[in-house]
């Protein structure tokens, strides 16, 4: 398959420095590793795992777990961050649902993280087969957790909040929800990190994820794009007046040399400080480091006290 090269190109800006020592990629490998591909590949679904080149893949598909993304490969936003292709989708499936929650029961998944391309050609923003996915897959598993990681919707806010929580209010099983929506950076560098989405709009959608009875919403920033510390700190603050109850906090790492470079590489004891911070403006549920992305271990349950 050929390389889709973004609509961006940056190439002539390089990184700051060489990448330091302390990041480390995993390779993954083994029988579970192989039981996850097979069930997402036969499945025929899209994982953010692959199209955004995560650097977990192999430590997460080696623990059988996977992010899948909906509603195709194709975004209709073009972040100079991001390895996801850029274009006008012509992708629908009104299967996929059925399909994901096929996926999970063969995988024999406990806990699910959902997420998709931006659709803005679409009047619900792809609310309605988030919705659908929640419904099918709870109709195999009432205790299944769910983690959503969600668009901004950006023209139908109020409505893709109550069409998914109503899928929710309406399943097996206790309604319970991670509702996660990275702002990605801090406000001063959205145009340049985050064309086509709006800092306060993001917020909003937190805001209104996080009124919602049984559940926890959660946002995620990459580091290394320019931010000072004072900007990220400001973030955390605005998370937390938003409801946020968790936060992850991860090293931005250059998919290709067309994307935006990286222009600091974050110590890990900066990271551990800022993850001090989090926990002390009251985050419940805190990941912060060079390799930690939005759904790294989301599984795992913690509590503002937890042992580090």
């Amino acid at each position: 398959m050929p390389k889709v090269i973004p609509v961006f190109d940056h190439s002539q800006r390089p990184n700051a420095a060489r990448m330091p020592g302390w990041i480390r990629q995993r390779l993954g490998g083994g029988e579970i590793y192989s039981n996850t591909a097979r069930a997402v590949h036969a499945n025929t679904l899209h994982t953010v795992c692959e199209e955004a080149a995560c650097p977990n893949r192999g430590e997460c598909w080696s623990r059988g777990t996977a992010t899948l993304m909906l509603l195709g490969d194709t975004c209709t936003r073009a972040c100079g961050f991001c390895n996801v292709k850029t274009g006008r989708p012509q992708w629908h499936d009104a299967d996929e649902p059925r399909r994901v929650a096929e996926a999970v029961e063969h995988m024999g998944l406990d806990y699910v993280v959902l997420t998709s391309v931006n659709r803005d050609d679409l009047s619900d923003g792809g609310a309605g087969i988030f919705a659908e996915t929640v419904r099918a897959m709870r109709e195999r598993k009432a205790s299944l957790g769910i983690e959503l990681l969600t668009p901004d919707f950006r023209n139908c806010q109020e409505a893709a909040i109550e069409r998914v929580c109503g899928a929710l209010r309406e399943s097996a099983g206790e309604p319970r929800l991670v509702w996660g929506h990275n702002v990605e950076t801090v406000p001063s560098l959205y145009r340049t990190v985050r064309k086509g989405s709006d800092y306060a709009r993001s917020l909003r959608l937190l805001e209104l994820a996080a009124q919602e009875s049984g559940i926890e919403a959660k946002s995620a920033l990459m580091l290394g794009l320019g931010e000072t510390r004072e900007e990220v700190v400001a973030v955390l603050r605005d998370l937390r007046a938003a409801g946020v109850q968790r936060v992850s906090l991860g090293q931005y790492l250059r998919p290709s040399r067309y994307h935006l470079p990286v222009e600091a590489y974050i110590h890990p004891e900066a990271f551990a400080d800022y993850e001090a911070e989090a926990r002390a403006l009251g985050f419940e549920w805190v990941k912060a480091g060079p390799l930690v992305r939005s759904s790294y271990h989301a599984e795992e349950e913690q509590s503002a006290n937890a042992a580090q």
